[in-house]
């Protein structure tokens, strides 16, 4: 006879198979359209609905890419339909403050009749990811997702996550959802055409994973940040597909992929780097925020959890020699400390920072030294190469 007083209490821990798929092109949409194609699974007999978002500064510099999405259809009517139109999107950070946009694509899938099993292939750069990605994931509880990424940035780290969400109140990502892209394509033709500026801003997050996870590629990395800065291909690419082959082995082997723990290693430097971000009303890049936030945490962490200060000093040099502007106007402002807080409440209580003992040796710090925090942030702020 069953005991009923044993079922007022009932804990069932389960787990849900989730498959990420990364894929690496030169050219997804010429000679390897098969590499699309495959990722773009049929669920039944039909062919599926596929539905195309395009950043418009992608559009702007590649106005072939529409054309050559509508010919990728047109030559695979058995295998999937397109859905509507091609729709642009003004790509950027101000995308992700105005939440009506929102509103506009979920509108945009009902007109073009998706499903659960319709795909919303998004290429564009990170906003443009996040803000359709956020979309994709709130309609019907969840599109499938193929992301293709057109930026260094995207392409190292945010287009790899299972993140997405845009800003409020005047906080990064303030709403999103977690929710895994059906497959991720990095390729390589998708970066010729971004500035320098733009380019450089992906190599942030490759420095910053390398300090966490690979000391032999924080150490490529110095050897060959002069070939990135100068757009060397045969040395860039494989340095950001180094980095997303470590953000992809976090996510799916780190026991964390949706941030329950208040442990956030991969958002290394990015106490400050948000705040920096929101403080210039985004005029700081993310990228160039990051470099900042990753050195000043660098610099503190040889100041106070004996990181040698040598290798602080290597992590500056990289930076500059990269490219990045470590000094800005926005450091002085006392102001940047309210990144803290906000990073508390983003993680979820207790603050809980990272910081490194030694390369490749991170650390969890719950206090801060604000008089050395003050003093690593001046060390950056004034750093010349």
């Amino acid at each position: 006879m069953t005991d009923l007083g044993l079922l007022n209490r009932i804990d069932v821990p389960f787990t849900v198979p989730f498959v990420h798929r990364l894929r690496f092109t030169d050219d997804v949409l010429g000679a390897e359209q098969e590499v699309l194609i495959d990722v773009l699974e049929r669920s039944g007999l039909g062919p599926v609905k596929v539905h195309f978002w395009l950043d418009s500064g992608v559009a702007g510099v590649r106005p072939d890419l529409t054309g050559r999405l509508e010919t990728f259809c047109r030559r695979h009517p058995r295998h999937l339909v397109q859905a509507g139109n091609v729709e642009i999107v003004a790509g950027g950070e101000a995308l992700k403050n105005n939440t009506r946009v929102l509103e506009g694509m979920l509108k945009a899938f009902e007109a073009a009749g998706l499903d659960r099993r319709s795909y919303v292939v998004v290429i564009g750069g990170g906003a443009v990811l996040d803000t359709v990605g956020f979309a994709a994931a709130i309609a019907h509880r969840g599109l499938r997702l193929v992301r293709l990424p057109t930026t260094t940035l995207s392409q190292a780290d945010s287009g790899l996550g299972v993140k997405n969400g845009v800003n409020l109140f005047g906080k990064k990502n303030w709403i999103g959802t977690f929710a895994v892209p059906w497959a991720v394509i990095n390729d390589a033709a998708l970066l010729d055409t971004l500035s320098d500026r733009d380019y450089r801003c992906g190599f942030a997050e490759a420095v910053k994973v390398s300090l966490l996870k690979d000391a032999a590629l924080f150490d490529r990395l110095c050897q060959v940040s002069g070939d990135i800065a100068r757009r060397d291909a045969s040395v860039a690419i494989p340095m950001i597909r180094a980095a997303a082959h470590w953000h992809l082995r976090h996510i799916t082997r780190g026991g964390d992929p949706f941030e329950n723990a208040m442990a956030r290693p991969l958002d290394f430097g990015h106490w400050s780097a948000h705040r920096l971000e929101a403080m210039s009303d985004f005029s700081i890049r993310h990228g160039e925020a990051v470099a900042i936030g990753v050195a000043i945490d660098c610099v503190y962490s040889a100041k106070v959890h004996g990181l040698p200060s040598a290798d602080a000093r290597r992590v500056l040099g990289c930076l500059a020699k990269l490219g990045f502007p470590l000094g800005h106007p926005v450091l002085a402002d006392p102001s940047l400390f309210a990144g803290l807080e906000e990073f508390r409440q983003h993680v979820g209580g207790e603050l809980i920072l990272t910081m490194l003992k030694n390369v490749a040796e991170p650390i969890d710090v719950r206090a801060v030294d604000y008089d050395a925090m003050r003093e690593a942030i001046a060390e950056v702020q004034s750093f010349t190469p």
